[in-house]
């Protein structure tokens, strides 16, 4: 996991080089390196996070051996060993890293033909010092980030967070049809555009090419495709031996580190088939460290699952305990880290979680993300059709999102995506729009960048491509049945758990923001409301309507507090604060 900083073409500086990868270094604190093309028409730096091969051989950019080719990569090639064994005496091996494989990959296969073969988490950028062409991909969900910016002159700037392109001197300008488009549907990384003027997102499974000042988008990894539209009816049994198959494979080879390595846990399902996973495939190790996070409020922490597993496999378990107290110096760090909004306090009991796992020596961990999106784990995959778009906001009955407390003008910049329909059956077209446009995509940046925040690792064994498309295949009345969903997924698993776990309902993952909102944080709250009705967001308001909103929803009379989230995203984003936060949180 790393920070890359690259750019192609001739209008940029040294100066600009540096402070991207300044504002990168929380990314990668173990080394870094720089590479400028003798022509000026690249310069690449890299903060490196030492994960495998932890020598200064692994430094990057990395060179080929014939001084052509000049790589960089944020991520893991979790099978790079087996490439490299492919490979055999094509390249002579300098390092031990999966980086030296993509170089050779590279070499041997082409760049584009490489992405396919590689099994792991990652975003490359590429440089061809012979024929002055740049290249940039990103793996097949997103799970690691990459953003360019284009200037008038032809020259791309690629960076793996916002902020750095900010750092070469771009102008920090909001795009109001993004702004508008979260504040008045809830979506966001749903498309490439990002919440800042003249960013985008490279989108997941796609690549980037340059040369001579043009740029070349091109998909290379299509899910749909991959998939096929017709089911899979082979004997379920048999998908079921290839499934657990495929799944000790994935969390075997995603321990393939040189540094300790831990697992995120919740009392959910998902989680405990990682955990089980872990001790079948790591031979029953038990110094393998577990993390949880609860905020002390029994009807949200599922400590009591967690210690169930717990107990079957003798884990070391670390607890990570969020206050309300501490909400509003970390809610005001992670924004800083996340460049654009996040999920609420979940995202900041998630990103405590990974403090407390850095603080305990653990620099990767894995976790559960996926399972819901390939087994149709969430509750509107088993509502009947009614012609309604499926909610991207569970667990409440009143609307999340409040565009009628926003300016119409403003309003009128959202824009309503149409996800594509690929298939013939509505529960994999949902699950194709989570996985490609809504919930996945959002959920990789929340936890890349709460993560890199503290120099961590995130790893995510049920996202491996192999895994995502044999689900996917299969038909609807193996993924729900009898109002059970994830009903194959628990037959797979029910020999691995404790039968309480593996047939407990699927429970968003949640803390008690509304209660916190409402009671020990309402100052803090007013506060950032107040903030951004009065900031430079506050056009985009009409005051009279969200200060109503907002004392209905102290009084307790709305279930959901997605909305007060927005509002305060937006007062996050303003320079000052008032006593009146600083008097609630004294109390």
């Amino acid at each position: 996991m790393c920070g890359i900083s690259a750019i192609f073409g001739r209008s940029w500086t040294r100066e600009q080089l540096a402070a991207m990868h300044d504002a990168q270094r929380h990314r990668g604190p173990d080394a870094e390196g720089t590479y400028v093309d003798p022509d000026g028409m690249c310069g690449l730096a890299h903060n490196r996070l030492s994960i495998i091969d932890l020598s200064p051989a692994g430094r990057q950019p990395l060179t080929s051996n014939d001084g052509s080719l000049h790589v960089m990569l944020n991520g893991e090639i979790y099978n790079y060993l087996e490439l490299r064994q492919e490979l055999g005496s094509r390249y002579k091996f300098r390092t031990s890293t999966d980086t030296e494989v993509i170089i050779a990959a590279i070499q041997h296969w082409g760049a584009s033909a490489t992405l396919d073969r590689l099994i792991g988490m990652f975003a490359l950028v590429v440089w061809d010092e012979r024929t002055k062409t740049g290249f940039a991909a990103r793996d097949r969900f997103g799970v690691k980030p990459l953003y360019y910016s284009r200037t008038r002159e032809g020259t791309i700037f690629l960076s793996s967070e916002i902020k750095a392109i900010h750092a070469a001197g771009f102008v920090r300008e909001p795009d109001s049809a993004t702004w508008s488009t979260y504040l008045t549907y809830g979506l966001t990384d749903c498309t490439d555009r990002t919440f800042w003027k003249n960013i985008n997102s490279l989108r997941a499974g796609h690549f980037l090419t340059w040369k001579d000042k043009h740029v070349e988008i091109r998909r290379w990894y299509s899910l749909e495709d991959r998939v096929g539209r017709e089911p899979d009816r082979r004997d379920s049994q048999a998908v079921a031996v290839e499934y657990l198959e495929l799944l000790e494979e994935s969390v075997r080879l995603r321990f393939r580190a040189d540094v300790p390595v831990g697992i995120n846990l919740s009392g959910g399902l998902d989680s405990s088939t990682l955990l089980s996973l872990v001790q079948r495939t790591q031979d029953n190790d038990e110094s393998v460290k577990a993390f949880t996070f609860i905020s002390g409020d029994d009807r949200y922490d599922e400590l009591p699952w967690v210690q169930q597993m717990i107990g079957q496999t003798r884990h070391p378990l670390v607890v990570s305990e969020l206050s309300s107290a501490e909400v509003p110096d970390l809610a005001a760090s992670v924004q800083k880290f996340q460049d654009e909004p996040y999920g609420g306090l979940p995202t900041l009991a998630y990103a405590k979680l990974f403090e407390t796992a850095r603080a305990n020596d653990v620099k990767v961990l894995l976790d559960g993300n996926g399972m819901d999106e390939q087994w149709a784990g969430y509750d509107y995959y088993a509502a009947s059709d009614n012609g309604q778009p499926a909610p991207t906001v569970q667990g409440s009955k009143d609307a999340p999102v409040r565009p009628d407390c926003l300016d119409a003008e403003f309003r009128q910049l959202a824009t309503r995506v149409e996800y594509p329909r690929p298939f013939e059956d509505r529960v994999r077209d949902l699950q194709y729009r989570d996985a490609i446009f809504t919930k996945i995509p959002r959920a990789m940046r929340f936890n890349d960048r709460i993560s890199m925040r503290s120099s961590t690792e995130l790893r995510e064994p049920f996202l491996d491509h192999r895994l995502f498309e044999l689900a996917m295949r299969q038909p609807t009345d193996r993924k729900i049945s009898n109002g059970t969903r994830k009903k194959m997924l628990r037959d797979i698993v029910r020999d691995l758990l404790p039968g309480q776990v593996s047939e407990a309902p699927k429970r968003p993952l949640q803390t008690p923001q509304r209660e916190w909102l409402r009671g020990p944080l309402r100052g803090w709250t007013e506060d950032l409301v107040d903030q951004a009705l009065s900031g430079p967001f506050a056009g985009w308001l009409q005051k009279a309507k969200v200060e109503r909103e907002l004392d209905s929803f102290l009084k307790g009379n709305s279930d959901n507090s997605f909305y007060v989230w927005q509002w305060i995203s937006l007062g996050l984003g303003s320079d000052t604060t008032t006593s009146r936060t600083e008097k609630a949180m004294s109390v």
